[in-house]
């Protein structure tokens, strides 16, 4: 199982329950949600269903989900980093989001690079995302060696092998 990464901008952490305070703002925030106004915009994340959310993310995953926190030098929590598996598409996507405020610094970049060496590490093969179209993080990800698998009208399916 992961077990920590770092990088000279942040690193990756798993959250305690308590912390999730940090994952109701970050979803609840319309500038940090702006990207996803295709499936609806903000989320609401409240208090009561932290704990069977994170006894499925965090505790007992059986290496379907992987949930963990971007956090800066400072020791400031600036966004999340995830993956899950969807049964519904039989793939595992990858879940990147930074704090509005704390765009266009590397931390979106550096949790990326984190991210896949938690899921190569962990014994993913592929990670998948679908990024709606005109998100600027495409071309993050395309640089960062995801290809483009296919598009509609709202997404963009980009696709990464981490192993052969």
């Amino acid at each position: 199982m992961y077990t920590g990464f770092t990088s000279a901008q942040a690193k990756l952490i798993v959250p305690q329950l308590q912390d999730l305070w940090f994952r109701r703002q970050l979803l609840a925030d319309p500038d940090t949600m702006s990207y996803n106004r295709v499936c609806g915009g903000t989320i609401d994340f409240p208090e009561e269903k932290w704990a069977d959310w994170y006894a499925r993310w965090v505790l007992d995953t059986e290496g379907k989900h992987f949930y963990s926190y971007v956090v800066n030098q400072a020791g400031a929590f600036v966004g999340e980093a995830a993956y899950h598996w969807d049964a519904s598409r039989c793939i595992c996507c990858a879940d990147v989001i930074v704090a509005a405020q704390y765009r266009r610094r590397g931390y979106g970049r550096a949790a990326l690079i984190m991210l896949c060496g938690a899921a190569k590490q962990n014994g993913i093969s592929v990670l998948h995302d679908d990024i709606a179209v005109g998100n600027p993080a495409v071309k993050l990800f395309l640089a960062l060696g995801f290809l483009e698998e296919y598009r509609t009208d709202e997404y963009i399916m980009l696709k990464k092998k981490l192993r052969d």
